[in-house]
Protein backbone atom coordinates (compact mmCIF):
# COMPACT_ATOMS: atom_id res chain seq x y z
CA UNK A 1 0.00 0.00 0.00
CA UNK A 2 2.91 2.39 0.94
CA UNK A 3 4.60 1.76 -2.40
CA UNK A 4 1.57 2.62 -4.54
CA UNK A 5 0.68 5.89 -2.53
CA UNK A 6 4.22 6.51 -2.76
CA UNK A 7 3.91 5.67 -7.01
CA UNK A 8 0.74 8.10 -6.95
CA UNK A 9 2.34 10.72 -5.27
CA UNK A 10 5.50 10.54 -7.66
CA UNK A 11 3.31 10.39 -10.86
CA UNK A 12 1.36 13.70 -9.44
CA UNK A 13 4.44 15.74 -9.04
CA UNK A 14 5.87 14.66 -12.11
CA UNK A 15 2.19 15.85 -13.78
CA UNK A 16 2.40 19.01 -11.77
CA UNK A 17 6.60 20.49 -13.16
CA UNK A 18 5.36 18.76 -16.55
CA UNK A 19 1.86 21.32 -16.95
CA UNK A 20 3.04 24.48 -16.64
CA UNK A 21 2.79 24.88 -20.31
CA UNK A 22 1.31 23.11 -23.17
CA UNK A 23 4.25 24.74 -25.64
CA UNK A 24 7.35 22.37 -26.51
CA UNK A 25 10.32 23.89 -25.00
CA UNK A 26 13.51 24.36 -27.82
CA UNK A 27 16.79 24.10 -26.54
CA UNK A 28 18.91 27.29 -27.75
CA UNK A 29 20.75 25.75 -30.38
CA UNK A 30 24.68 25.60 -30.13
CA UNK A 31 26.78 28.14 -32.05
CA UNK A 32 29.41 26.54 -34.28
CA UNK A 33 33.30 26.85 -33.38
CA UNK A 34 33.84 29.04 -36.39
CA UNK A 35 30.88 31.24 -35.35
CA UNK A 36 31.88 31.65 -31.85
CA UNK A 37 35.72 32.63 -33.06
CA UNK A 38 33.65 35.18 -35.67
CA UNK A 39 31.62 36.78 -33.33
CA UNK A 40 34.84 37.43 -31.00
CA UNK A 41 36.52 38.80 -33.99
CA UNK A 42 33.73 40.98 -34.80
CA UNK A 43 33.93 42.44 -30.81
CA UNK A 44 37.35 43.09 -31.22
CA UNK A 45 37.34 44.64 -34.08
CA UNK A 46 39.78 42.24 -35.75
CA UNK A 47 38.01 42.44 -39.58
CA UNK A 48 41.01 41.03 -41.41
CA UNK A 49 40.73 37.66 -40.11
CA UNK A 50 37.76 34.83 -40.01
CA UNK A 51 36.73 32.84 -37.74
CA UNK A 52 38.42 29.65 -39.58
CA UNK A 53 41.56 31.66 -39.47
CA UNK A 54 41.47 32.33 -35.85
CA UNK A 55 41.06 28.62 -34.93
CA UNK A 56 43.76 27.66 -37.56
CA UNK A 57 46.32 30.16 -36.37
CA UNK A 58 45.08 29.26 -32.64
CA UNK A 59 46.35 25.37 -33.70
CA UNK A 60 49.39 26.47 -35.07
CA UNK A 61 50.19 28.10 -31.99
CA UNK A 62 50.03 25.32 -29.88
CA UNK A 63 52.11 23.30 -32.19
CA UNK A 64 54.80 25.31 -32.71
CA UNK A 65 54.87 25.95 -28.47
CA UNK A 66 54.67 22.63 -28.03
CA UNK A 67 57.62 21.80 -30.21
CA UNK A 68 59.99 24.74 -28.56
CA UNK A 69 58.77 23.55 -25.33
CA UNK A 70 59.53 20.07 -25.68
CA UNK A 71 62.78 20.62 -27.46
CA UNK A 72 64.25 22.54 -24.44
CA UNK A 73 63.20 20.69 -21.84
CA UNK A 74 62.35 16.96 -23.94
CA UNK A 75 59.44 16.34 -21.34
CA UNK A 76 55.95 15.71 -23.23
CA UNK A 77 53.90 16.74 -21.01
CA UNK A 78 55.90 20.21 -19.79
CA UNK A 79 55.14 20.69 -24.03
CA UNK A 80 51.81 19.80 -23.90
CA UNK A 81 50.70 22.00 -21.15
CA UNK A 82 52.65 24.78 -22.69
CA UNK A 83 51.05 24.34 -26.24
CA UNK A 84 47.33 24.41 -25.20
CA UNK A 85 48.43 27.71 -23.39
CA UNK A 86 49.73 28.93 -26.36
CA UNK A 87 46.57 27.65 -28.08
CA UNK A 88 44.54 29.33 -26.08
CA UNK A 89 46.76 32.79 -25.96
CA UNK A 90 44.71 34.40 -29.35
CA UNK A 91 41.39 33.98 -28.02
CA UNK A 92 42.15 35.72 -24.43
CA UNK A 93 44.14 38.14 -26.35
CA UNK A 94 41.20 38.99 -28.33
CA UNK A 95 39.10 38.87 -25.05
CA UNK A 96 40.72 41.34 -23.81
CA UNK A 97 40.80 43.97 -27.14
CA UNK A 98 37.33 43.00 -27.09
CA UNK A 99 36.13 44.33 -23.36
CA UNK A 100 38.53 47.50 -23.75
CA UNK A 101 37.06 47.97 -26.96
CA UNK A 102 33.56 47.83 -25.47
CA UNK A 103 34.72 49.74 -22.25
CA UNK A 104 35.51 52.58 -24.40
CA UNK A 105 32.68 52.21 -26.64
CA UNK A 106 30.24 52.17 -24.03
CA UNK A 107 32.02 55.41 -22.77
CA UNK A 108 32.11 57.08 -25.82
CA UNK A 109 28.01 56.74 -26.43
CA UNK A 110 26.53 59.50 -23.58
CA UNK A 111 28.48 61.84 -25.95
CA UNK A 112 27.52 60.33 -29.76
CA UNK A 113 23.90 60.46 -28.35
CA UNK A 114 24.49 64.02 -27.48
CA UNK A 115 25.52 64.75 -30.40
CA UNK A 116 22.74 62.90 -32.56
CA UNK A 117 20.11 64.94 -30.85
CA UNK A 118 21.78 68.02 -30.99
CA UNK A 119 21.72 67.37 -35.38
CA UNK A 120 18.08 66.20 -35.11
CA UNK A 121 17.21 69.23 -33.24
CA UNK A 122 18.75 71.18 -35.78
CA UNK A 123 16.89 70.33 -38.34
CA UNK A 124 19.02 67.49 -39.90
CA UNK A 125 17.11 64.50 -41.34
CA UNK A 126 17.90 60.90 -39.51
CA UNK A 127 20.50 59.47 -42.22
CA UNK A 128 22.34 63.19 -42.15
CA UNK A 129 22.72 63.37 -38.15
CA UNK A 130 23.87 59.61 -38.70
CA UNK A 131 26.47 60.62 -40.96
CA UNK A 132 27.82 63.28 -39.22
CA UNK A 133 28.80 61.02 -36.43
CA UNK A 134 31.65 59.87 -38.43
CA UNK A 135 33.24 62.87 -39.10
CA UNK A 136 32.36 65.07 -35.40
CA UNK A 137 31.42 61.92 -33.16
CA UNK A 138 33.70 60.05 -30.35
CA UNK A 139 37.02 58.75 -32.51
CA UNK A 140 35.49 55.37 -30.59
CA UNK A 141 32.34 54.96 -32.85
CA UNK A 142 33.45 57.28 -36.16
CA UNK A 143 33.97 54.27 -38.43
CA UNK A 144 30.90 52.46 -38.30
CA UNK A 145 29.14 55.41 -38.73
CA UNK A 146 31.50 56.32 -41.58
CA UNK A 147 30.38 53.02 -43.30
CA UNK A 148 26.86 53.66 -42.52
CA UNK A 149 27.60 57.25 -44.80
CA UNK A 150 29.26 55.19 -47.78
CA UNK A 151 26.22 52.90 -47.64
CA UNK A 152 23.45 55.21 -47.39
CA UNK A 153 25.10 57.44 -50.29
CA UNK A 154 25.02 54.26 -52.67
CA UNK A 155 22.15 52.98 -51.48
CA UNK A 156 19.81 55.35 -50.40
CA UNK A 157 17.71 52.49 -48.31
CA UNK A 158 17.29 54.28 -44.84
CA UNK A 159 16.42 51.22 -42.96
CA UNK A 160 19.08 48.20 -44.73
CA UNK A 161 21.67 50.70 -44.03
CA UNK A 162 20.17 50.68 -40.66
CA UNK A 163 20.21 47.14 -40.22
CA UNK A 164 24.06 47.10 -41.53
CA UNK A 165 24.44 49.69 -38.70
CA UNK A 166 23.56 47.58 -36.20
CA UNK A 167 25.17 44.26 -37.08
CA UNK A 168 28.54 46.49 -37.45
CA UNK A 169 28.01 48.21 -34.13
CA UNK A 170 27.59 44.85 -32.78
CA UNK A 171 26.50 46.47 -29.29
CA UNK A 172 23.50 46.69 -26.85
CA UNK A 173 23.35 50.70 -26.71
CA UNK A 174 23.57 50.97 -30.32
CA UNK A 175 20.75 48.49 -31.03
CA UNK A 176 18.91 50.88 -28.56
CA UNK A 177 19.41 53.58 -30.89
CA UNK A 178 19.56 51.77 -34.01
CA UNK A 179 15.63 50.79 -32.67
CA UNK A 180 14.55 53.93 -31.58
CA UNK A 181 15.68 55.19 -35.11
CA UNK A 182 13.99 52.80 -36.97
CA UNK A 183 10.63 53.40 -34.88
CA UNK A 184 11.11 57.17 -35.48
CA UNK A 185 11.35 57.05 -38.73
CA UNK A 186 8.53 54.46 -39.79
CA UNK A 187 5.84 55.47 -37.42
CA UNK A 188 7.46 59.40 -36.74
CA UNK A 189 8.75 59.78 -33.76
CA UNK A 190 8.10 63.44 -31.44
CA UNK A 191 9.51 62.11 -28.67
CA UNK A 192 12.72 60.55 -30.41
CA UNK A 193 14.72 63.52 -28.52
CA UNK A 194 13.56 63.10 -24.98
CA UNK A 195 14.17 59.15 -25.58
CA UNK A 196 18.31 59.72 -26.29
CA UNK A 197 18.77 62.14 -23.89
CA UNK A 198 16.93 60.11 -21.17
CA UNK A 199 19.46 57.24 -22.68
CA UNK A 200 22.29 59.20 -22.52
CA UNK A 201 21.65 60.04 -18.89
CA UNK A 202 21.45 56.48 -17.96
CA UNK A 203 24.49 55.59 -19.71
CA UNK A 204 26.61 58.21 -17.57
CA UNK A 205 25.16 57.33 -14.39
CA UNK A 206 26.33 53.35 -15.49
CA UNK A 207 29.45 54.10 -16.45
CA UNK A 208 29.84 55.98 -12.90
CA UNK A 209 29.62 53.21 -11.46
CA UNK A 210 30.53 50.71 -13.39
CA UNK A 211 33.90 52.83 -13.09
CA UNK A 212 34.14 52.93 -9.30
CA UNK A 213 33.54 49.01 -8.97
CA UNK A 214 36.50 48.21 -11.30
CA UNK A 215 38.67 50.25 -9.83
CA UNK A 216 37.83 48.96 -6.45
CA UNK A 217 38.46 45.41 -8.04
CA UNK A 218 40.72 45.76 -10.30
CA UNK A 219 43.55 44.76 -7.68
CA UNK A 220 42.01 41.51 -6.61
CA UNK A 221 42.18 40.39 -10.26
CA UNK A 222 45.10 41.32 -11.18
CA UNK A 223 46.17 39.79 -8.15
CA UNK A 224 44.37 36.72 -9.40
CA UNK A 225 45.88 36.63 -12.81
CA UNK A 226 49.34 36.89 -11.34
CA UNK A 227 48.96 33.83 -8.75
CA UNK A 228 47.65 31.91 -11.59
CA UNK A 229 50.40 32.34 -14.01
CA UNK A 230 53.14 32.52 -11.62
CA UNK A 231 53.37 28.76 -10.75
CA UNK A 232 53.53 27.82 -14.54
CA UNK A 233 56.12 30.27 -15.21
CA UNK A 234 58.19 28.61 -12.62
CA UNK A 235 57.72 25.38 -14.07
CA UNK A 236 59.00 26.79 -17.59
CA UNK A 237 62.18 28.10 -15.85
CA UNK A 238 62.72 24.83 -14.01
CA UNK A 239 61.82 22.72 -17.25
CA UNK A 240 65.59 22.97 -18.60
CA UNK A 241 67.07 21.09 -15.43
CA UNK A 242 66.88 17.57 -15.60
CA UNK A 243 65.73 16.68 -12.32
CA UNK A 244 61.92 18.89 -13.18
CA UNK A 245 62.23 16.86 -16.65
CA UNK A 246 62.85 13.09 -15.19
CA UNK A 247 59.63 14.15 -12.48
CA UNK A 248 57.40 15.28 -14.91
CA UNK A 249 58.02 13.14 -18.03
CA UNK A 250 56.15 10.28 -16.48
CA UNK A 251 52.66 9.21 -16.36
CA UNK A 252 52.29 10.62 -12.71
CA UNK A 253 53.58 13.57 -13.66
CA UNK A 254 51.46 14.12 -16.20
CA UNK A 255 48.41 13.30 -13.69
CA UNK A 256 49.93 16.33 -11.38
CA UNK A 257 50.15 18.42 -14.45
CA UNK A 258 46.89 17.95 -15.39
CA UNK A 259 44.99 18.12 -11.84
CA UNK A 260 47.70 21.62 -11.38
CA UNK A 261 46.10 22.99 -14.79
CA UNK A 262 42.50 22.06 -13.56
CA UNK A 263 43.03 23.60 -10.38
CA UNK A 264 43.93 26.42 -11.72
CA UNK A 265 41.47 26.64 -14.34
CA UNK A 266 38.59 26.21 -11.85
CA UNK A 267 40.21 28.91 -9.18
CA UNK A 268 40.12 31.33 -12.11
CA UNK A 269 37.06 30.84 -13.83
CA UNK A 270 35.53 31.02 -9.75
CA UNK A 271 37.21 34.48 -9.40
CA UNK A 272 35.96 35.52 -12.55
CA UNK A 273 32.74 34.34 -12.01
CA UNK A 274 32.26 35.60 -8.63
CA UNK A 275 33.75 39.45 -9.38
CA UNK A 276 32.01 39.24 -13.11
CA UNK A 277 29.68 42.93 -13.48
CA UNK A 278 26.23 41.98 -15.22
CA UNK A 279 27.13 42.45 -19.16
CA UNK A 280 24.36 44.04 -21.07
CA UNK A 281 23.23 41.51 -23.63
CA UNK A 282 22.03 42.14 -27.31
CA UNK A 283 18.74 41.46 -27.59
CA UNK A 284 18.18 42.36 -31.60
CA UNK A 285 20.72 40.27 -33.64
Amino acid sequence: MGLLLGLVLGLGLFLIVTSGSDRPRQRPRRRSLRSRAGSLLLAADVRAVTGGQLIAGSVVAAVVACLLVAAISHAVPVALAFGLFAGLLPRAILRRRARMRAKARHDAWPEAVDNLVSGVRAGLSLPEALSALGESGPAELRPPFRRFAADHRATGAFVQCLDHLGADLADPVGDRVVEALRVAREVGGSDLGTVLRTLARFLREDGRTRGEVEARQSWTVNAARVALAAPWVVLLLLASQSSTVSAYNSAAGAVVLALGGATSYLAYWLMRRIGRLPDEQRVLR
